[in-house]
């Protein structure tokens, strides 16, 4: 009567087994997928080759830019020579063809500025500058328009409108391409009447 009992067991802790060892399978596998889908969403590990920014890239010193413009017909060109502090990046200039006019807020005073854009970022900023000139040029307006005349005798009011210049022409080239890119907007000539 004990071999009955013995044999009736067996199957029994073999079944058992078998479902522990299943159960543990499936627990092994989630986890890993898990790990995996944190992994691919960027959540953990260290992935910098997928985490590269879209859009335009910052340029290095003494880096070829695949998107540069053409040098101006007829001009000379040169080889760029860095200095060795400052900024690991390099820094090009948009400079706006036409001057800006404008009335200021709530009086008679007018401003005419003409303006650059600076960006460390690759030659698309500058073609989206000159491509969406029509648009910018419209929100700069908007932007000076907008702007008290005691901030034109002031640097920090003329910091602060440089600021807003800059948001300004970021924001359209971001509402056309998906990505602003300009670090600053720089005042060529300035005079308030």
């Amino acid at each position: 009567m004990s071999d009955k009992r013995d044999k009736a067991d067996e199957p029994k802790k073999g079944k058992g087994l078998f479902k522990m060892l299943l159960m543990g399978t499936v627990l092994v596998s989630a986890g890993g997928g898990g790990v995996f889908g944190l992994m691919a969403a960027g959540i953990i590990g260290n992935h910098p080759a997928e985490a590269r920014e879209t859009g335009p890239q910052l340029v290095l010193k003494g880096e070829v830019d695949r998107y540069a413009p053409p040098p101006p017909k007829g001009a000379e060109t040169m080889e760029m020579v860095y200095g060795d502090g400052g900024s690991k990046f390099r820094t090009a200039y948009y400079s706006f063809a036409d001057e800006f006019t404008s009335n200021l807020k709530n009086t008679d005073a007018l401003v005419q500025v003409s303006l650059a854009a600076s960006t460390q970022r690759d030659g698309r900023v500058l073609m989206w500058l000159d491509k969406h000139q029509l648009a910018i040029r419209s929100r700069i307006l908007i932007t000076l328009a907008d702007t008290p005349e005691q901030d034109m005798y002031s640097p920090e009011g003329k910091e602060r409108l440089q600021k807003r210049l800059t948001k300004a022409v970021n924001d359209v080239l971001t509402e056309q391409e998906g990505f602003g890119g300009v670090d600053n907007v720089y005042f060529r000539t300035f005079i308030v009447q």
